[in-house]
């Protein structure tokens, strides 16, 4: 009788291997490259160019997110915009960071200055701001996003620890 483990081992080892760029085009894990080319997202396995409504906005944001904090900032930029919703302040901090990462300072900063003017205590826009400010020199506009953080959420939230360490460091995430 012929053993099917070895099948069975391989069909696995694919499967595993398959895993992370799945779970990247679905915006899993962040720190694997996307599978879908820039400017289109995942649905229902197939990779679709993003538009407003191809996804609810939610699941837009997720994927787009998702690229970004993965360093796939050109990636995660056309599914951010295709986000129809204009009340969201978590939205406009994300395409900020990712067109600050892209080197468009000057918008992503107006992004960070819509998220705020939408929620005035949206820790991630101060620690994103904190962060520029970190990479130009700024270390007293950098502490006062750090003070700001602070007021809302305390020393133990993650976007104040972040941020300190930056500061301390002069290293960005």
């Amino acid at each position: 009788m012929t053993s099917t483990r070895p099948l069975l081992i391989a069909a696995f080892a694919i499967g595993v291997l398959a895993l992370p760029g799945i779970a990247a085009a679905a915006g899993g894990s962040a720190d694997e490259k996307p599978n879908c080319p820039p400017g289109t997202v995942l649905q229902n396995g197939r990779c679709v160019r993003a538009s407003s409504g191809v996804l609810p906005d939610d699941e837009l944001y997720r994927q787009g997110r998702s690229f970004a904090r993965g360093g796939y900032y050109a990636e995660a930029l056309p599914i951010l915009e295709a986000v129809v919703r204009t009340d969201d302040s978590m939205v406009y901090t994300m395409r900020g960071f990712a067109l600050r990462k892209l080197g468009r300072t000057k918008e992503g900063l107006a992004f960070y200055d819509k998220a705020l003017a939408l929620d005035p205590n949206n820790i991630n826009t101060y620690e994103y701001l904190g962060e520029y400010h970190v990479e130009t020199g700024n270390l007293e506009l950098a502490r006062a996003a750090l003070s700001k953080i602070e007021a809302i959420c305390g020393r133990d939230c993650e976007q104040y620890e972040d941020l300190a360490k930056a500061i301390e460091t002069g290293v960005t995430e």
